[in-house]
């Protein structure tokens, strides 16, 4: 009989933690390996239709208003029975609320394999929530970091270093193949874009929901880039309750002409496919970005700043930059060398694409993760065995 694994993730929204944690369920699916199951907090989300393809069948929720109420209480004892009634043999949660919530009822139902997962490095939690988070950790068999630097800040926290895993985002580059059959006016039509010959695009894909992503230390390095590069355009794409600030700051700067606003983007490829050079200016918090593989697997050249796992993806002057985080003068520079340069860049983004293709395969993070699962179920088998009382664990 093969294994249960059951994947459980916060909601279907199209965010970095639900989109990975989504393509690893459709990988360990379709490798046949176990049977994975799917649960969530919260059933909305753009994402949904993607997943209910796999004909996973049922996707319970559980949603939370809070850990301190009832409701709190009640959700945990469903999801202790679905874990019991289920049978499932690993639990594995994604994100700062899903490890929790999935770590204290994986706990109680006694679920063989739990592993939790740590997405960023610092300053975005309280230090009571990480206090809380950090007990979570103690119910956990491994805790995967999807950057070295969120692992070393992990164990930082007094989590057990032997627990704690870097295993690499994946990047699936089909996602971020161009259509065919679309040209460049038609694409540059549908962003909104203008159309007129020489005109070159620096792109930034990032939420616009959390200052983290700090869009306003690259709308400045926009400012200094245009001052030398007049046929610069600067497309900003992402969603979120920041945008009208954001957009105010660019007027002030005198981008209202320059600095595209685009929304939430549906055709992420056509984007990259556009843009002359990709940018991250994200602040210190940032885990390890899908963007920058993004935009590396569509052989663009990145400048990103040093936060995270950034130094992990990007090699210094071969496939991008990394400049300080909030640093507008030097991030321009880059850009602008870039620019300037566009047989240097160019080959920087074509080797950016070799190393996302050798070191951030999907194929790669599923093996690793059959790997992890396969290891942690063969040690809880040996403690199992080794303890008679705790084969007994399961039907009690």
């Amino acid at each position: 009989m093969k294994p249960v694994v059951l994947q459980l993730i916060d909601s279907f929204h199209q965010g970095g933690s639900e989109r990975q944690a989504l393509q690893l369920t459709r990988l360990l699916h379709d490798s046949g390996r176990f049977r994975v199951r799917l649960a969530c907090l919260s059933p909305e989300g753009a994402l949904r239709k993607e997943i209910e393809t796999l004909e996973l069948g049922e996707v319970p929720s559980y949603p939370l208003n809070s850990f301190h109420d009832f409701n709190a209480f009640a959700q945990l004892r469903r999801f202790v029975r679905y874990l019991r009634r289920s049978k499932v043999d690993v639990l594995h949660t994604h994100d700062f609320y899903t490890n929790i919530f999935g770590m204290f009822a994986g706990a109680v139902a006694r679920v063989p394999v739990r592993v939790a997962s740590r997405r960023e490095t610092e300053g975005i939690r309280s230090p009571a929530k990480r206090w809380v988070e950090r007990r979570a950790y103690d119910f956990a068999h491994a805790i995967i970091a999807n950057a070295e630097a969120v692992r070393e800040q992990v164990i930082k926290e007094r989590v057990c270093a032997e627990k704690v895993i870097t295993l690499y985002n994946g990047m699936d580059t089909t996602r971020i193949a161009p259509r065919p059959d679309i040209h460049r006016a038609e694409a540059l039509s549908a962003f909104g874009l203008p159309c007129e010959a020489g005109l070159r695009f620096v792109s930034i894909i990032a939420n616009m929901r959390h200052a983290m992503k700090d869009q306003p230390t690259f709308l400045r390095a926009a400012q200094r880039v245009r001052e030398v590069v007049p046929d610069a355009l600067f497309v900003l794409a992402g969603e979120g309750e920041l945008m009208g600030e954001l957009k105010s700051l660019a007027a002030s700067l005198g981008l209202q002409r320059n600095a595209f606003f685009i929304g939430h983007c549906q055709q992420v490829a056509d984007l990259l496919a556009l843009s002359d050079v990709c940018v991250l200016s994200s602040k210190g918090v940032e885990g390890f970005s899908n963007s920058i593989l993004e935009y590396m697997a569509a052989a663009r050249p990145v400048v990103a700043t040093d936060v995270g796992g950034a130094t992990e993806a990007i090699i210094e002057g071969e496939t991008g930059y990394v400049v300080r985080s909030g640093d507008d003068r030097m991030m321009a520079e880059r850009i602008i060398s870039l620019m300037c340069h566009p047989d240097k860049a160019r080959a920087m983004g074509e080797r950016g694409r070799r190393v996302v293709e050798e070191k951030f395969s999907c194929e790669s993070q599923l093996r690793r993760t059959e790997e992890l699962y396969d290891n942690l179920l063969a040690q809880r088998s040996l403690a199992s065995a080794g303890s008679p009382g705790k084969s007994a664990e399961r039907t009690t």
